[in-house]
């Protein structure tokens, strides 16, 4: 289709933010818009320097005939700041304390757009990391783990607690529940994951990880590689001992008075890293 210049910006900017981390021809776009290869140049060049100055993310040119643009979702220090306080500021509601000191999540997981924020926080984290799949644990890890891969564009694959008929052949191991020291089971599709894969696990909440151990351990059975751990929010309360030590968290919970129905609510470590990656 031939466009105007003005039209072609916009239509160019909406394919590569709906293409992420994918890496688009230069011949693509000039058969797509009718236009030379010099003209879509000059305009990837105006993206380029709008979406770095905007925080927005980078534009990666690949040279060569196999060559081409890749968009990389990027998340700037003041955007994670204020997702980090919003989550903050969410969780620190007395209604959210059940009993047993629980504490409900359910409205923020399945906030479309809060959680899409904090996906596309996620994905800036482990950009430079090479990411074949999405791993998390059914249930309401589920929302985020699809935010976070629609910003990396790959799958996502979901561990549960029993087999399903509907999903062929399972691979399945008994791990130990990090807080109430229960073995548990849980399985996955074997056609769901490629031996060599690099394993991105991400879970909405995490106390001592005995769960996403279990994930690790069952990486192992299928060959595959964890490229990191991505956490929404993390709890102190109560963890003699932690399973996991290399994890990115958003938000921590330090204290929870069910009685009291007082929540102190910090920042992660994720901010803390960005700040670490800059040095």
């Amino acid at each position: 289709m031939k466009l105007k210049r003005s039209s072609r910006l916009v239509d160019l900017t909406r394919y590569l933010l709906q293409h992420p981390h994918q890496l688009i021809s230069l011949s693509f776009f000039s058969e797509r818009y009718g236009a030379a290869k010099s003209s879509i140049s000059e305009d990837l060049l105006i993206i380029k320097e709008n979406f770095e100055g905007q925080g927005v993310g980078w534009l990666v040119t690949v040279p060569g005939a196999a060559g081409g643009v890749r968009y990389i979702p990027k998340v700037s220090m003041e955007e994670a700041q204020e997702v980090v306080d919003e989550l903050k500021s969410l969780l620190s509601s007395s209604e959210r304390v059940l009993p047993g000191g629980y504490l409900y999540m359910t409205d923020i997981i399945g906030n479309p757009a809060f959680i899409n924020k904090v996906g596309r926080m996620f994905a800036s984290m482990f950009a430079d990391r090479s990411v074949d799949v999405v791993m998390t644990v059914a249930t309401k890890g589920i929302p985020l783990a699809y935010a976070v891969a629609s910003y990396l564009n790959v799958p996502v694959v979901i561990v549960r607690s029993n087999s399903r008929v509907t999903e062929g052949s399972t691979m399945s191991i008994n791990y130990v529940s990090g807080s109430t020291k229960r073995i548990q089971t849980m399985a996955l599709a074997k056609r769901s994951l490629s031996s060599g894969s690099n394993v991105l696990i991400i879970d909405d909440f995490m106390k001592a990880g005995g769960t996403i151990k279990g994930m690790m351990d069952l990486l192992q059975e299928f060959d595959a590689s964890m490229a990191g751990i991505g956490v929404l929010v993390e709890s102190e309360e109560e963890v003699q001992e932690r399973l996991v030590e290399d994890y990115i968290s958003v938000a921590r919970l330090s204290h929870v008075d069910a009685r009291q129905k007082q929540i102190q609510v910090e920042a992660g470590n994720y901010l803390d890293r960005m700040e670490s990656e800059k040095e």
